[in-house]
């Protein structure tokens, strides 16, 4: 696992002793001796993983994370803050400046790598997210980019799986108004739980008495639905062995008891806002696929998806000596529709014709709106003669019933001219049958409108 990380630190020899340990594990090192060059390294270049030094003059390391974090262009970028502060107050107040871990000097080395490969996976993630959500800007993503996750209105909903009582009433206790927490004491019944329930975090204690706590977080991550959902480790002193076997299984944080209260919490909404900021830019890339293929008016798939599928479509009717038809069809006028309605009244129509089109026809059939007033249905084990028959099933749907339009609900009487093709045996393609169709809607159109034609049928 490769990835640049950035050492921060105005003491050389911590810079040195940092990128001695991390090029022996073969990671590119970037290095900054002060806060204003951490910064700058952060918006110029491709940085993984910032290890920063709190204590450093001019402007400390809370300073550094805090601006990091709340610009959206670096706000992404795991920081883990290295310092001889270990009062939990400390390591709160990185926390809220935005911080996803502490080291602790001197740094052990374990410590170290498993931290950082673990930021790195999860940056890796992220990044990927952000690649394929790049293009959205249109749909708001980089008013996404800027938004404090921690600070919304709705509370996570957590997941504790723990057995003991006592426990349990603590954690209760400090996420009262923090969360909604729910409670599983029994690890199979919590793994069910977390699987069925979408929370934001899950908490798994480590003190089970007979059943390992980091087999719970191997299935969590072996599971779709829970792949990143955010496991925090509830761990004991002297349990570092098993934190860290829990880091390279892919937990993302974890507590040492007696637990404080302010600690808990601050971890606890780096991870939801974390997940929340990655869920929303999958959203983003679900949203941008959609796009994509979907015509925004009328909800049918557009021409750049009938142009990429129907070549399958074709392929596998020839392969399997299927019959496979298609139709176009055109609205009649609809030029003077827009003249007299406006643009508002032409989409009313479109959007009504593309409705009864897709009552009209089968789930497998591909209904697409080809551009402007023409649609296109490929029809997959249909021969002419069906294919003949439901075009005229159409036009009858749109010639029977006027269209209401605009506001008042005003009607108008439509009708839609269709040519059909379908696939011969033998020599043929997909330019060949969509010609063939788009000259039997020509002679449809030219013949006198409101009506079917089949070439080839």
């Amino acid at each position: 696992m490769t990835a640049r990380i950035l050492v921060v630190d105005d003491i050389p020899a911590n810079v040195r002793l940092l990128e001695v340990r991390l090029l022996a594990e073969y990671f590119e090192v970037l290095t900054a001796n002060n806060g204003p060059d951490a910064i700058e390294t952060c918006e110029n270049g491709k940085v993984d993983v910032v290890l920063l030094d709190v204590m450093m003059p001019g402007m400390d390391g809370f300073e550094v994370c805090k601006r990091l974090k709340s610009d959206p262009a670096t706000s992404h970028i795991p920081i883990v803050m290295v310092t001889a502060l270990d009062q939990v107050s400390d390591r709160v107040r990185g926390l809220e400046a935005g911080a996803d871990d502490f080291l602790t000097k001197p740094v052990n080395d374990l410590q170290l790598m498993t931290r950082v490969k673990s930021l790195v996976r999860l940056k890796s993630l992220t990044d990927e997210l952000r690649l394929r959500a790049s293009t959205t800007r249109n749909i708001g993503i980089e008013e996404l980019l800027s938004r404090d996750f921690a600070n919304e209105d709705v509370r996570p909903r957590v997941l504790l799986i723990d057995e003991r009582r006592s426990s349990v009433e603590r954690i209760q206790k400090m996420l009262r108004n923090i969360a909604d927490l729910d409670v599983a004491t029994e690890p199979n019944a919590g793994f069910f739980q977390a699987a069925e329930t979408p929370y934001e975090c899950v908490l798994i204690s480590t003190a089970f008495a007979d059943f390992d706590a980091l087999r719970l977080c191997s299935q969590l991550r072996s599971l779709d639905r829970t792949r990143f959902l955010p496991i925090m480790l509830l761990a004991d002193e002297g349990e570092e062995g098993r934190i860290l076997r829990g880091l390279e299984l892919g937990i993302n944080d974890y507590l040492i008891r007696p637990i404080d209260q302010h600690e808990l919490t601050a971890r606890l909404r780096t991870q939801v806002r974390r997940k929340r900021y990655n869920d929303q830019l999958r959203a983003s890339v679900a949203q941008t696929i959609e796009m994509a293929v979907i015509d925004g008016l009328t909800g049918l798939h557009n021409r750049r998806y009938l142009d990429s599928h129907l070549q399958t479509l074709f392929d596998r009717a020839v392969a399997r000596r299927r019959p496979l038809s298609v139709m176009i069809t055109d609205l009649d006028r609809f030029k003077s529709i827009n003249d007299t309605h406006g643009h508002d009244g032409g989409d009313d129509v479109l959007r009504e014709f593309a409705r009864r089109l897709r009552k009209n026809v089968r789930g497998i059939d591909l209904a697409c709106r080809f551009g402007g007033e023409e649609f296109v249905v490929v029809m997959p084990d249909t021969d002419g003669e069906v294919a003949e028959k439901v075009a005229e099933r159409i036009r009858a749907e749109i010639a029977q019933a006027p269209f209401a339009i605009g506001s008042d609900g005003k009607m108008i009487e439509v009708t839609v001219s269709v040519g059909v093709s379908s696939l011969l045996r033998g020599a043929d393609s997909v330019a060949a049958l969509m010609k063939r169709a788009d000259l039997a809607l020509y002679e449809a159109k030219s013949g006198g409108r409101n009506r079917v034609v089949a070439k080839a049928a």
